[in-house]
């Protein structure tokens, strides 16, 4: 997978530093050191990401780069993590050549306990129930992260981007469909939006949203 965002380039001696807006665990279930590659100013970059705590990160690039660039503003950044998902039973009945439905409509669906969401949101999209979508996932409550979706819609032949394009808080058109990642304390809450509303699994349909509370989103395919 591939993630955008805007960040600014601290020098260090040993290297550069960039922090990142997003929780590496929640989006790609990655720990440790993590080898990665980024594009800055149409530079593709070798990189590393650093284990700050509790699955934030920030990205280290090695001082023989010698990076040009302006350090007293943000850069757009495209950093890409290699085999970030996670893996499934590969024998889906789907693919992206027969998906499990067209997506055309959306139909909201509530779910019954918190910590859900993720699965609410693939639920919504392929047209299934929630526990048919945890169990594909393999996870319950508060365990689905970013990668566990995206595995999910790759496993019902749901076309997305490989990109996660993260605003944090900045005015910003959406695509059609997406997926919404939404900051809430220490784990993501996520919603979908499709053609002008906003499907929550916990509060319903929405005609407007807050666009300071997100934090990203992936497009999906219609």
């Amino acid at each position: 997978m591939r993630y955008v965002f805007e960040g600014k380039i601290e020098q260090k001696e040993e290297g550069y530093v960039i922090s990142l807006p997003f929780n590496v665990w929640e989006v790609c279930k990655k720990r440790e050191v993590i080898q990665a590659e980024m594009i800055l100013d149409n530079e593709l970059i070798d990189c590393e990401l650093h284990p700050i705590e509790k699955g934030n990160y920030e990205l280290f690039i090695k001082k023989e780069h010698e990076l040009t660039v302006d350090l007293d503003v943000k850069h757009k950044i495209m950093l890409r993590i290699p085999e970030s998902l996670i893996k499934m039973d590969q024998n889906s009945p789907y693919s992206a050549e027969n998906p499990i439905r067209q997506i055309d409509s959306i139909e909201v669906i509530i779910q019954p306990a918190d910590g859900l969401c993720g699965q609410a949101c693939v639920a919504m999209l392929a047209g299934v129930s929630i526990e048919e979508v945890a169990n594909v996932m393999g996870c319950r409550e508060w365990q689905a992260t970013m990668g566990h979706v995206i595995s999910a819609l790759k496993y019902y032949g749901i076309g997305h981007d490989n990109l996660i394009i993260f605003t944090e808080g900045q005015p910003t058109v959406l695509p059609k469909c997406c997926i919404l990642m939404e900051k809430m304390g220490r784990f993501c809450h996520y919603l979908v939006y499709y053609n002008g509303k906003y499907y929550d699994s916990n509060l319903g349909i929405l005609e407007e949203y807050d666009m300071s509370k997100l934090q990203g989103y992936l497009e999906i395919f219609c």
